[in-house]
């Protein structure tokens, strides 16, 4: 077997594709996807948007006004095409990168503004979107989703869960655990690792001497690595797993195979660690761009069409900078709000002390 270390821009002959990076579209034998002129100018709309967001949110950190920033610059297909994948009924649980596939459950991109800038814990209530809270710890998102999968199995409901994460947190032990846990218990979700190449300043060769996706036959379920800036195979293979969990067919790992194309947070400097000619052979296959190609090779938009996203791109972040900065600071006591549904007496009784604290310092 040959070892698969690769983190540059040549496609691994094992990945599915169906939207090659010149704009040109492919068959696959396994996975094919019917979408209407309407539904692709869709999917570039919600790329080109979620860019835009993200492109804000860099400017708005660098400028002062958000703490930190994740950014998924390169990322857009793989959680564009994963998100347009899911029903209303499944729920998806995030990391801190999921800007993406925030936007396909409906999240006010302001509420993930407003985590980063320290004035709320989240901002969206789970059980609306179907779509967790970020989550900061490494992997720890996967156990939740594997009990979440579970429980929807018990209840005998129609849906599935799908766990996002990146390569570094293959790493970690929650993952595997939760891979051993969901295969025992043949549970309803789709891991979809989202391999940008770097966990922070760590390339995938430090992670894996296989190709990631490799890994779920020795936890005993199928794994399959896609070309995550395909939204096509993207939308396809997650639509199909999916599909397989709600069925009874069990867990897949998707391996989204893409590239980070910026920094790992706005803390982080990536020219200390890789070279700019990895990142040009990577701007070559940029979802956008390939996805726009294929609009104007099938005549499926005209220039006016494209003008039209970039105008709704540019009026999107105005508006996101405006109602970023007017998100007013918490007050002192509202850290024990949401703590637990209802009502709790020890965290009424730390309040009162807090609030008798606090009233120390007034004149």
């Amino acid at each position: 077997m040959t070892v698969d270390a690769s983190r540059g821009a040549d496609a691994p002959p094992e990945l599915v594709q169906l939207l090659t990076p010149e704009g040109e579209r492919v068959e696959h034998p396994d996975y094919d996807i019917d979408l209407t002129p309407e539904e692709v100018r869709s999917l570039y709309r919600d790329l080109v948007l979620v860019r835009r967001v993200d492109l804000e949110a860099v400017a708005l950190q660098r400028q002062g006004e958000l703490g930190i920033w994740a950014s998924l610059l390169g990322q857009e297909a793989a959680q564009i095409g994963s998100g347009r994948a899911l029903t209303d009924a499944d729920m998806a649980f995030p990391t801190y990168r999921e800007h993406g596939v925030a936007w396909c459950r409906d999240v006010d991109p302001v509420n993930l503004l407003g985590l980063f800038r320290g004035v709320n814990h989240g901002g969206w209530d789970p059980a609306e979107h179907n779509f967790h809270l970020y989550t900061i710890v490494i992997g720890s998102q996967t156990l939740h989703a594997v009990g979440y999968a579970m429980g929807i199995q018990r209840d005998g409901a129609n849906a599935a869960t799908i766990a996002y994460f990146g390569d570094g947190a293959t790493s970690q032990g929650d993952v595997n655990e939760s891979f051993i846990w969901a295969s025992v218990f043949n549970a309803p979700i789709v891991f979809f690792c989202q391999n940008n190449q770097w966990a922070i300043s760590e390339p995938l060769e430090k992670q894996t001497r296989i190709p990631l996706y490799r890994r779920a036959s020795g936890f005993g379920f199928p794994g399959i690595r896609v070309d995550g800036n395909d939204v096509f195979a993207c939308l396809a293979v997650t639509r199909q797993a999916l599909k397989n969990a709600r069925e009874g067919q069990g867990p897949t790992l998707i391996e989204a195979f893409t590239y980070r194309m910026g920094a790992h947070t706005t803390t982080d400097d990536p020219t200390r660690y890789r070279v700019a000619s990895e990142l040009e052979a990577w701007k070559l296959k940029d979802p956008i761009e390939r996805l726009k190609a294929y609009l104007f090779k099938n005549e499926l938009a005209d220039q006016a069409f494209l003008d039209s996203v970039e105008a709704e791109a540019e009026d999107l972040g105005a508006d996101l900078r405006r109602r970023c900065l007017e998100m007013p600071d918490p007050g002192p006591l509202d850290i024990f709000d949401h703590v637990y549904t209802g009502s709790h007496a020890l965290i009424a009784e730390e309040r009162a002390q807090y609030a008798a604290y606090l009233e120390g310092f007034e004149s």
